[in-house]
């Protein structure tokens, strides 16, 4: 537990989080870190049984959909495990997007990632870096300094 919270501050290094926090500041920080629009939406159909969260990476844009069923700290929270999914690099299948997108065209999917349970790495991941953000109001001296830096170690 101790190497993912190391991680987890390591990969925070660098990135902006507001004080006092603001989701809407937050994404626009990661989206312009990203060079790509960053669009958040509730659907319905997303819920405990099925993921609560899910981010869809396509050629333009993130999208980042969330259960609007829920209360508004804990869609907040289900966003915020959703960027860091983003922060983290994480990678993911597509099996949700057909059931819950049937419209949607696989080729223009390139990552998927939806949450129903913290079995595997990068939902443990995810949920550690979600609640280190979730959980400051500001940087730490020496730590303030551009999004597009923190993504150097991404790769």
């Amino acid at each position: 537990m101790l190497g993912l919270r190391w991680r987890s501050e390591r990969r925070l290094r660098g990135i902006m989080v507001p004080r006092p926090f603001d989701l809407d500041a937050f994404c626009a920080e990661v989206a312009a870190g990203r060079g790509r629009p960053l669009i958040r939406r509730p659907v319905p159909g997303l819920s405990a049984e099925a993921p609560c969260g899910m981010w869809i990476a396509t050629d333009r844009a993130d999208h980042i959909f969330y259960d609007p069923g829920t209360s508004p700290l804990h869609a907040e929270h289900i966003v915020l495990h959703e960027l860091a999914h983003i922060l983290c690099g994480h990678s993911g299948s597509d099996g949700a997007v057909a059931q819950l997108f049937p419209d949607l065209d696989p080729a223009t999917v390139r990552r998927v990632l939806g949450r129903a349970a913290y079995t595997t790495e990068q939902e443990r991941e995810a949920e550690m870096l979600a609640s280190l953000i979730g959980g400051r109001s500001a940087p730490s001296p020496g730590t303030i300094g551009p999004l597009a830096d923190a993504f150097g170690f991404l790769e």
